[in-house]
């Protein structure tokens, strides 16, 4: 999927489990991001404000983002099922309850002609924390990139009338947030629509082979960064 969906959900639900937002807030956020959501638990199928309900009656505690790519599972843990699904989406949500964990893996759920929404499947997730770098460590190696890659972006959605806003982009953190996880997070955010109008229509096929590994090396910082933003509110909490 082509869509922050992901990053929507665990900006918005750690919002409300935080207290800043109501649950219905939150989800309005999330289907106004991707349309309306529903949620696959094995043969059960329910609406996604039913199903957070739901989970918060049974400990839920955060949510935490995964952003994937074949031979680096960014915010996974396993088992095996989970990572598979979630890298073949490109992002997962892991939701943290009492004892165990649940991954929530996006798709696009399209019903005839006008009905455009999301669809998320359940899947067993360890209950383990995976390794996800700090907000000071990928702030660090997101400007470190951007630097190297100054080059290949330069002029590829870059500042004037066609930069898209975080309204545009829809991942805009919720309420609760440190300030400077939403700085990272909207760098974050401006730099992935870049990387991905740089393979659409920035750069020839020619310039992007000669620059790839660049461009790589930036695609790896900005998926940390946005992981790292989002994980900033709970280790907010667990800090004070």
């Amino acid at each position: 999927m082509d869509s922050p969906i992901s990053a929507v959900l665990v900006s918005w639900g750690n919002a409300w489990l935080g207290g800043h937002v109501g649950l219905d807030e939150a989800v309005d956020r999330v289907e106004r991001a991707g349309g309306p959501q529903v949620v696959a638990d094995g043969p059960m199928e329910s609406t996604l404000r039913a199903f957070l309900a739901g989970l918060r009656s049974e400990g839920l505690d955060s949510f935490r983002l995964a952003l994937p790519v074949p031979g680096d599972p960014l915010g996974l843990a396993g088992p095996p099922a989970f990572n598979i699904s979630a890298i073949d989406a490109g992002q997962a949500v892991i939701a943290v309850l009492r004892g165990r964990r649940l991954g929530l893996v996006p798709e696009s759920d399209r019903r005839g002609s006008s009905y455009s929404g999301v669809r998320w499947t359940v899947v067993e997730s360890a209950d383990s924390e995976p390794y996800v770098p700090s907000l000071a460590e990928a702030e660090h190696a997101l400007t470190s990139a951007m630097r190297t890659a100054t080059d290949v972006l330069h002029g590829v959605a870059g500042p004037g009338a066609g930069t898209p806003t975080l309204e545009d982009i829809g991942e805009d953190l919720a309420p609760g947030y440190p300030g400077r996880a939403h700085r990272v997070g909207a760098l974050a955010a401006r730099l992935a629509v870049a990387l991905r109008l740089a393979g659409e229509r920035g750069l020839t096929s020619g310039q992007l082979a000669v620059r790839s590994e660049a461009l790589r090396e930036l695609d790896r910082a900005v998926r940390r960064a946005r992981v790292a933003a989002h994980h900033a509110i709970v280790e907010g909490q667990r800090q004070g």
